[in-house]
């Protein structure tokens, strides 16, 4: 099942298949690592749900709930 990170619950995990968006938002989410065939998981999320934080490639990251939207990920 393929969902947006923005709609990840605590706890869930997956793999990066398309990170979309335009531009410089795009080029800002490659430069962190965040590329397709990269596993994460969803660590915290801000009681209104922005921003949100993952752990990627052995560390955290936290993102914008609107950069979160960009990324496409395969739940496991």
């Amino acid at each position: 099942m393929i969902k947006l990170l923005s709609d990840f619950s605590i706890g869930e995990s997956g793999k990066i298949r398309a990170v979309n968006g335009e531009g410089r938002v795009r080029r800002r989410l490659f430069d962190m690592g965040v590329t397709p065939g990269a596993e994460l998981t969803m660590r915290k999320k801000a009681p209104l749900g922005d921003p949100i934080e993952i752990t990627l490639r052995g560390y955290e990251l936290t993102l914008r709930k609107t950069e979160a939207a960009c990324v496409e990920v395969e739940v496991q």
